[in-house]
């Protein structure tokens, strides 16, 4: 801990950052052991990563823009910034349906929401710890800092799975699944070491980007995820959303 305390912020949270893209990818290796999507299981799965998008747009993105000051009172950039994130979505949509040359079929439009929600939701959140690298500068805060990124990299294990396990229930090969989900995560590496170097400025926008990373993952969950489980199996989608949710909620609440 005293070597990880003698480096500077900058390093610090590009180290972590790669802690928490390596915990992504491991979630993301599971779809390696998983059978062809379109059975039973995947109906649970895909459920239980509408769930813990759910969970993780609430506990991970909300709750945390809340807590940052900005310009506008909270209750108004978080519901601005919320609204911002669905309507991205629903004008994505609008607009990857008519891209019917690199679209074809419905699936690869659901795969890329589905994709563009996660790796969003993963910008702000390595803005966040690399900021609070930055804060601590060195002094006791480091430690508390290095607590918040390792959870955050324990939550992005099964964050890791709710990506591509939906992509592998696609029919996506296994590898293009773990390929594309592992890609969410790896832009946490760039974020954090941002949000060390520009601390003062990226914290004015914190609240923005959480809360707009918020709104796109529930636009996607609705509009997407919900949808086809339930129409599959209503029984083992909603035991899914509620494990699913139970999950990244407990997880959020134990690591902070």
């Amino acid at each position: 801990m005293q070597w990880f305390s003698s480096l500077g912020p900058v390093l610090q949270a590009l180290l972590v950052s790669l802690f928490m893209y390596f915990m992504t990818a491991l979630g993301a290796a599971a779809v390696f052991v998983s059978r062809k999507g379109g059975g039973k299981i995947f109906i649970l799965l895909t459920g239980a990563a509408a769930g813990i998008m759910i969970a993780a747009s609430f506990f991970s993105l909300l709750l945390p823009a809340i807590g940052y000051s900005a310009a506008l009172p909270s209750s108004v950039t978080v519901t601005l910034g919320f609204l911002l994130g669905g309507a991205f979505i629903v004008l994505s949509d609008l607009a990857l349906s008519r891209s019917h040359i690199l679209f074809r079929r419905a699936g690869d439009r659901k795969c890329a929401l589905l994709y563009f929600a996660v790796t969003l939701h993963n910008i702000p959140e390595g803005m966040a710890v690399g900021v609070a690298f930055a804060q601590a500068a060195g002094g006791a805060g480091v430690l508390t800092a290095l607590l918040f990124g390792v959870g955050i990299a324990v939550q992005n294990f099964p964050e890791g799975m709710c990506v591509a396990f939906p992509l592998r229930a696609k029919g996506m090969s296994r590898f293009k699944s773990f390929l594309f989900s592992q890609g969410s995560g790896a832009v946490e590496i760039p974020a954090c070491v941002l949000g060390a170097l520009a601390a003062s400025f990226i914290t004015g926008l914190m609240p923005w980007a959480l809360s707009f990373s918020a709104g796109a993952m529930i636009a996607v969950v609705c509009s997407e995820l919900i949808p086809e489980c339930f129409e599959k199996s209503k029984l083992l989608a909603s035991v899914g959303v509620v494990l699913g949710f139970c999950l990244m909620m407990f997880l959020d609440v134990a690591l902070g």
